[in-house]
């Protein structure tokens, strides 16, 4: 009887064919009821936590496991997404972030990690209208914000949810639209800031209609337009900031998320498909539609592209105004 003895190559290959054969087996059978962190680099309470919290709560029975939020505040967001570009790319520890995440490399020079490169977009979320807000009896419409403002340069201040978020680009576009000078105030979230707000001690704020119309309603906090480009069906009744007379400052703010660099393509489409699911879902879009956001999702290919595309428009707007860390 002979026995053949395999030869190093062949060795070698069936070594290779085997842990391909592992990886592949693995990737499919994430999340193997492994819990899935989603880091969201805000406060709880602020526009992104509310929606990463309504996804997550389907997404895990989507994936057949635990889904939790882990909020960590600070430093326009960046913080949360170093946390991320830093974990393993296995799925297992994901980013919910805001447009603001695109403004980050060119306001904050040291960054740890490459918002370009160190990050896969798996695929946003929903589109969220800010509305401007102010404290009661404060202003009589945008339009008397304006005139006011303009009366008295620098005289003014504007609150936002950190340097660079999307409360505070947005402020920066309506402000460079209207031709205004005033003193820009971050805060460590849209929470705090609203709070100011309210108090007076803040003129006005870009908030999130998710975090704001409560306060609305309640009298707390009055709003005078909404930012984006086409009025809420949640407050038809009111203008948009061009409407209201300030031409060119319309602003989508929306809500992504987002996979550490390298995370398999398994795993990044199954996270897509999931969320396009739960995003359609019409019992989740009249949740939304209450909160005044809307479903907002793509490919991630697309995604990648757009997040592209994204970055040089807020790259634009941030030399305008001048934009840096205080």
């Amino acid at each position: 009887m002979t026995t053949f003895l395999p030869g190093r190559r062949q060795l070698i290959a069936a070594a290779l064919a085997a842990c391909a054969f592992t990886g592949a087996h693995a990737q499919g059978d994430w999340p193997r009821g492994q819990t899935v962190k989603l880091i969201v680099p805000f406060t709880a309470g602020s526009g992104t936590d509310i929606v990463a919290r309504l996804v997550a709560e389907r997404l895990g029975p989507a994936l057949g496991t635990s889904v939790i939020i882990d909020n960590k505040p600070g430093a326009g967001g960046t913080l949360g997404a170093a946390q991320v570009a830093k974990a393993p790319a296995d799925g297992y520890t994901l980013l919910v972030h805001s447009a603001g995440h695109l403004v980050n490399p060119s306001i904050y020079p040291n960054l740890s990690y490459d918002t370009l490169k160190d990050f896969a977009g798996v695929t946003p979320m929903a589109s969220l209208p800010n509305m401007l807000v102010v404290a009661p009896n404060r202003f009589a419409d945008a339009k008397d914000l304006v005139a006011q403002v303009k009366a008295k340069p620098g005289g003014f201040n504007y609150g936002s949810a950190g340097n660079g978020s999307a409360t505070h680009m947005n402020a920066e576009v309506f402000r460079l639209a209207a031709g205004v000078q005033a003193q820009h105030v971050p805060f460590r979230g849209t929470p705090e800031a609203m709070t100011e707000v309210m108090g007076g001690r803040i003129d006005w704020f870009f908030a999130p209609m998710v975090s704001a119309l409560p306060l609305v309603k309640d009298g707390k906090l009055k709003a005078l337009a909404v930012g984006t480009g086409k009025r809420s069906g949640v407050m038809p009744q009111l203008p948009t900031t061009v409407e209201a007379g300030v031409p060119g400052s319309e602003y989508l703010f929306w809500v992504g998320l987002f996979a550490p660099a390298k995370t398999p393509k398994p795993v990044v489409d199954r996270l897509q498909a999931e969320v396009a699911k739960i995003m359609a879902a019409p019992d989740l879009k009249e949740r939304l539609d209450k909160l005044g956001a809307e479903p907002f999702t793509m490919p991630s290919a697309q995604f990648d592209k757009f997040i592209v595309d994204e970055t040089a428009k807020a790259q634009q707007v941030v030399k305008a105004a001048g934009i840096k860390v205080d």
